[in-house]
């Protein structure tokens, strides 16, 4: 075999590659990008001052997490959240971060779709760090809040 021929065999391999890796980045090296929750507070509801912040935010309510490791990274057991109360199903959006009460329980994960059925609308939602989403079907009722701020 002449030196192009071996030139072009190697260039043929690592386009084969490539192309591979491309085929395959989805599954195994890369993830989803992950909707972004929607715009609930305004900037003219945040004020920084030197020696504070004031986020003027109706209806809000503090939470705290416990270490699920369900939404690494974004918040983790020592992470604190505001969230506010939604006035109707319209306002949640896919990417936002809702809290939601299964049981006794209180969960906080992603929207990652948004459907009706016969009862109505209702939530698909997955922890970030979770392979699968929630069995549930959330309904607007179930809801606690939408998580608006992030404090870390």
């Amino acid at each position: 075999m002449g030196r192009k021929t071996i030139l072009m065999v190697l260039l043929l391999l690592v386009i084969i590659s490539a192309s591979s890796l491309a085929f395959l980045g989805d599954k195994l090296f890369f993830s989803k990008e992950i909707d972004s929750p929607g715009d609930w507070i305004k900037q003219d509801q945040i004020k920084v001052y030197q020696d504070k912040v004031i986020l003027d935010i109706p209806d809000s309510s503090w939470l705290y997490f416990t270490d699920t490791n369900s939404m690494d990274p974004f918040l983790d057991a020592e992470s604190n959240a505001i969230q506010v109360k939604p006035n109707n199903p319209e306002e949640i959006e896919i990417g936002d971060i809702i809290t939601y009460k299964n049981q006794s329980d209180l969960i906080i994960h992603r929207v990652i779709d948004i459907s009706k059925d016969k009862y109505g609308i209702y939530y698909t939602v997955k922890g970030d760090n979770n392979s699968t989403y929630d069995p549930v079907k959330v309904r607007f009722e179930d809801i606690e809040g939408v998580v608006v701020a992030i404090i870390y």
